[in-house]
């Protein structure tokens, strides 16, 4: 016997639904025994499958999370001055972002909604922490706010 899909290949098996013959680069395990790749339907789980669709909700739901946790955390920052705090702020804000794609988008798991996570707390940095008052900005960076930002991006993809 010859492989279905590799007529170069002698082989033994056959596929346990449609008796069609497999080889062994060709053959899936299932439950129920060896089967062909059109027998055994092989999909993505669903968890995995995000469609355009959960990435507007995603990005909508991280950009309302974005003002207001940058908000809050430009309100943080003024009344509490201390280098050490916006470490855990960020590590709040990271958590927030990502809970909140998360849920939006019914725990699905994507590499583009972990990219929207990333960029939406950097947005959050920036309104947070480079926005002083309305009109003025500020722009600098150092080890704190570069730490601060790894942490909030490492919490926010951990979500998704």
């Amino acid at each position: 016997m010859r492989c279905a899909a590799h007529p170069d290949v002698e082989t033994g098996l056959t596929c346990s639904k449609c008796g069609r013959p497999i080889c062994p680069r060709c053959m899936v395990q299932a439950p129920v025994g060896t089967r062909c790749a059109q027998c055994a339907r092989l999909s993505r789980l669903p968890t995995f499958v995000v469609t355009p669709g959960n990435f507007a909700k995603g990005v909508l739901a991280g950009l309302g999370a974005t003002v207001v946790c940058g908000i809050i955390w430009n309100i943080i920052r003024l009344f509490i001055p201390i280098m050490l705090l916006n470490l855990a702020v960020a590590a709040g804000v990271g958590y927030g972002i990502g809970l909140a794609i998360s849920y939006s988008v019914n725990r699905k798991r994507s590499t583009g909604l972990k990219t929207i996570a990333s960029v939406c707390v950097l947005i959050a940095y920036i309104i947070g922490n480079q926005l002083i008052l309305p009109g003025q900005f500020v722009f600098g960076f150092n080890l704190f706010n570069t730490i601060a930002i790894a942490i909030g991006i490492y919490l926010a993809v951990s979500q998704l």
